[in-house]
């Protein structure tokens, strides 16, 4: 007769064999005081129940999640669908033994994602993908309309579609105020663990761990892309609900009240922070929030007029708007401390993230 096998060290492979294919064995040897000959049977049976595939033998063996569902959906615009429609027709049925936070989860994104390829981007057609593993969740939604960045930059009137990225990444951005509310990506975008926007030459990606880590890249221009393609992606063991994002944001009443704005993307490539024209650039719609977390990461030194024009100059003329700093280092504390004390001396360093 078979031994049985403990169902934590299956659950132990399953959640680590995405981040470590190579390794997972010895992980799991070591952490649970096995040897590899006794771990062989775990994975066989893995393998047997169609949860993982493996390449290569014995010690350089690679294992991989197997998908469960793997399935690709190409529609044609023609005035039959919406948003509400590809969402319960065709994304929602492909979903199996997902948990209603994480439905939840997807049908907001989904529908959200899906309205704006109708609504903004000119695309004849639309192409999803949903694939969904043991332990995760990814759906991508592609078009080939004008591009998410460039459509922004058009109807704002803005220099480039860089500047088009870092407003839409303070959430509360639409050219129709009457039927949008501007939040649909800003909120997406902090639901998955993993979300990712590539239009144009501009790559944009937000990852949830501890904070907020941001991502943008310039591709080369034989590599620019036309439309639009977002990616989302989510473990099936998440916790948080759609509730506890929007708690996040908003206030004590229903509207949208706090964003969370990544400094790096005021950045040009090769460039440092030092100038006003690039704080107001930053600044720009910031009286719309009752509170503005400006997130440093990525960001290793800030000049001082630059750190004057938020931190002094705009906190003074908008005193409702609530400036919080995060993800600075020692030099940036320096800085925006002696800018608030009116640059009379330059102080020591303030305790703060490094």
């Amino acid at each position: 007769m078979a031994r049985s096998q403990n169902p934590e060290i299956r659950e132990f492979i399953l959640q680590n064999v995405e981040a470590r294919p190579d390794s997972v064995v010895s992980l799991t040897a070591e952490k649970y005081g096995l040897s590899r000959a006794a771990l062989g049977g775990y994975m066989a049976k893995l393998l047997a129940d169609g949860l993982i595939t493996a390449e290569g033998k014995t010690r350089a063996r690679r294992y991989q999640l197997k998908p469960l569902v793997n399935e690709k959906i190409f529609l044609e615009r023609n005035g039959r669908w919406n948003e509400d429609t590809v969402w319960r027709e065709h994304i929602r049925p492909l979903m199996k033994d997902v948990k209603q936070n994480i439905l939840d989860i997807f049908q907001y994104g989904c529908t959200e994602m899906v309205n704006n390829v109708l609504d903004h981007s000119g695309s004849p057609d639309i192409y999803i993908t949903y694939e969904q593993t043991y332990t995760t969740i990814e759906v991508s939604v592609l078009d080939h309309g004008i591009g998410i960045f460039n459509k922004i930059k058009n109807d704002f009137h803005l220099d480039d579609a860089r500047t088009a990225l870092l407003e839409l990444s303070k959430g509360k951005l639409t050219s129709d105020r009457k039927n949008h509310s501007g939040e649909g990506i800003y909120f997406t975008s902090r639901m998955f663990e993993k979300f990712s926007i590539l239009s144009g030459h501009l790559y944009y990606s937000r990852t949830r761990r501890d904070g907020d880590d941001w991502l943008i890249e310039t591709l080369d221009k034989e590599e620019n892309k036309k439309g639009t393609y977002v990616y989302m992606k989510i473990h099936t063991n998440a916790d948080w609900t759609t509730r506890d994002v929007f708690n996040k944001y908003q206030g004590d009443d229903i509207y949208f009240r706090k964003t969370h704005v990544p400094v790096s993307l005021g950045r040009y490539p090769g460039e440092q922070l030092v100038s006003r024209s690039q704080a107001k650039r930053i600044l720009a719609r910031f009286p719309d929030f009752s509170e503005v977390i400006l997130d440093f990461y990525g960001v290793n030194e800030i000049g001082q007029a630059f750190a004057d024009e938020i931190f002094r100059v705009f906190k003074n003329e908008h005193p409702d708007t609530t400036l919080v700093a995060t993800g600075t280092n020692e030099n940036i504390n320096r800085m925006i401390q002696y800018v608030q004390s009116n640059g009379a001396t330059l102080p020591l360093p303030l305790p703060g993230p490094a």
